[in-house]
């Protein structure tokens, strides 16, 4: 039996499987590639072999799981992207799979490892002051200052996504009566996010003082390009360590893009909106997604709390009638 090449395979995967079978989004390609960019120079190191020679055999369980910890303990990620690495390896060995059945034991073996349970934090959003010193942070008295609270504003106000925001183009957004903007989001979901009266007007008047196109971006960088993820959030950072001068509540806080998008959902939230019309305003799949938004949203746990609140008659303590249920009970 002449062995796997490994990658022949790992080109297949990504050609065949990914873009022309299941016409995975540039996100999914992304973030996959670079997973088996970090594995490859991981075994090559440890194996002192080029990646090109490595064999699938050499990919084993063993080796996986030790990439895997080297992940969270040398380059300190969180498990959740420890899980999202462990996503692509699992896909590519299903793959595998199927395409050399000899190899099934050893791909069951590497499919059989788990993923790691984790803590799930309390939602970051941001409260009607912090928002308020958050806007105020950047100087539109100058071009990059003006695109900044722009962006902020239709971030806080629609939720969109970091890569939703950073894409968004003229021809995205239709101004006047029902004023809205469009985005492609997870899921290759297309999806509109209604826009209020103000934030309408501050974006109309942004893009007209920008005389941009219906195909140029609505929030470019210096260069007229696209704003990448790590300048978003460098953007958000900033900002957030300015409006932490005036609004105390901010210091210390890691403020990001989906900071943002948290606060949009909290405030539907709590202008009692219904969960299934904030999944949909959000992309989320399922409700299921989104309650995790009632969780963190003190004020209905303080409406649920007033209604449980005594009702004046004084509970009764239980006393046993017989003598050895009173003995029983005094245990």
């Amino acid at each position: 039996m002449s062995e796997p090449n490994l990658p022949a395979l790992l080109q297949r995967f990504f050609t065949d499987r990914l873009l022309r079978q299941l016409g995975a989004s540039p996100h999914t390609v992304a973030g996959y590639r670079d997973t088996f960019r970090l594995l490859l120079r991981f075994v090559s190191q440890r194996l002192e072999r080029p990646p090109c020679d490595l064999q699938l055999e050499q990919l084993d369980a063993s080796i996986l799981g030790r990439f895997l910890d080297h992940l969270e303990l040398e380059r300190h990620n969180a498990t959740r992207t420890r899980n999202t690495r462990l996503a692509a390896l699992r896909a590519f060995f299903h793959y595998v799979a199927v395409m050399e059945p000899a190899y099934l034991l050893h791909c069951q073996r590497v499919l059989a490892i788990p993923g790691k349970r984790y803590e799930r934090g309390s939602v970051e959003f941001l409260t009607k002051d912090e928002a308020t010193a958050l806007l105020a942070a950047p100087d539109t008295t100058a071009w990059i200052g003006l695109r900044d609270r722009t962006l902020l504003l239709v971030g806080l106000q629609t939720g969109l996504r970091n890569s939703e925001l950073r894409s968004l183009r003229g021809q995205d957004v239709e101004f006047g009566a029902g004023a809205h903007v469009k985005c492609l989001g997870k899921g290759r979901k297309m999806r509109c996010t209604p826009l209020r009266p103000d934030v309408a007007e501050a974006l109309a008047g942004w893009t007209s003082s920008q005389g941009a196109g219906s195909e140029s971006h609505i929030f470019p960088n210096s260069h007229g390009t696209a704003l990448s993820a790590d300048a978003l959030q460098r953007l958000v950072a900033r900002h957030a360590t300015t409006a932490a001068t005036t609004c105390p509540s901010l210091k210390g806080r890691t403020i990001t893009p989906h900071t943002l998008r948290h606060t949009a959902a909290m405030d539907l939230l709590q202008r009692g909106v219904d969960l299934s019309v904030i999944a949909l305003w959000l992309g989320h799949e399922s409700t299921e997604t989104t309650q995790m938004y009632i969780h963190a949203n003190m004020r209905l746990k303080e409406q649920a709390l007033a209604h449980a609140s005594p009702s004046g008659v004084v509970p009764d303590r239980f006393r046993p009638e017989d003598s050895l249920l009173a003995f029983l009970e005094a245990l």
